[in-house]
């Protein structure tokens, strides 16, 4: 897919000429009210090592906060299904990337799906958090639109994610309640799995990582602490480390796996 556009999806063929012949796909998920945008480099870097590449535009992103109140956690996994299932088709094996809540819907897949995600590296993953004003959600939510937006927290200056500068409510009590479900069901996950966070986030807390770490079911699991970003480290100054551990990480669990 060659539409240059912000919020525009990605789409590009695998070439196995570059993986050791193997058709290797890599699912790439933004976060809650951003965009393709904030993957895409990711996912480019990605595609020129040989991996066929899908970043979705997930229902209610990329246009109006209040398109987005309309849509709810099931038509993001719908997005982020439908996008796993096309790599499926077409490559001998797929990861999955994801960034804060991208980072909860590939870890909810690879739960769902644990003989068919060969690797997982999520960045800031978005499962719970100690803040005690979601609380309210469920009653704020039909009175109060939408809030303050969580997007643009880089460190890296001049830089813009292009996500929306509203947090729309109803969608955003969805996020939180499919999320923390997922606790329970991290047992599940079996896929190698590589996790990096950001050593200061004003958008998400760290009370994920240890129910993550200590839940999963994964022989190998890799924590990497990024020292020079803030939430979308995917744009920060930390991007090249993550865009190269984490070829590294896929190359590795992709040589041995046979999911697909």
């Amino acid at each position: 897919m060659t539409n240059d556009a912000p919020a525009a999806p990605l789409s590009l063929p695998a070439r196995p000429e570059l993986t050791g012949g193997k058709r290797i796909g890599a699912l790439v998920s933004h976060g809650f009210t951003g965009s393709p945008y904030s993957m895409k480099p990711w996912a480019r870097y990605l595609a020129e090592h040989g991996y066929a590449v899908e970043v979705p535009l997930l229902p209610g992103h990329g246009s109006t906060w209040q398109e987005m109140n309309r849509t709810r956690w099931e038509d993001w996994y719908g997005g982020v299904t439908r996008a796993f299932d096309k790599l499926s088709a077409e490559n001998d094996v797929v990861v999955a990337a994801g960034l804060s809540m991208g980072g909860a819907l590939v870890l909810r897949l690879a739960a769902d799906r644990p003989d068919r995600v060969a690797a997982v590296c999520v960045v800031n993953p978005a499962l719970t958090t100690r803040r005690k004003d979601v609380l309210a959600l469920p009653l704020f939510k039909w009175v109060i639109p939408s809030f303050p937006g969580v997007a643009n927290d880089i460190k890296k200056p001049g830089v813009d994610e292009h996500g929306y500068t509203r947090t729309p409510l109803k969608a955003a009590h969805s996020m939180l309640s499919a999320s923390k479900a997922i606790v329970p069901d991290l047992p599940r996950i079996t896929a190698p799995l590589l996790i990096f966070h950001s050593a200061e986030d004003h958008v998400v807390d760290e009370s994920s990582i240890p129910h993550i770490t200590a839940k999963v079911s994964s022989r190998d699991v890799v924590e990497r602490t990024l020292t020079d970003s803030f939430h979308v480290a995917t744009l920060d100054n930390d991007a090249p480390a993550i865009f190269e551990e984490s070829l590294e990480f896929f190359s590795r669990a992709t040589t041995t796996s046979t999911a697909g």
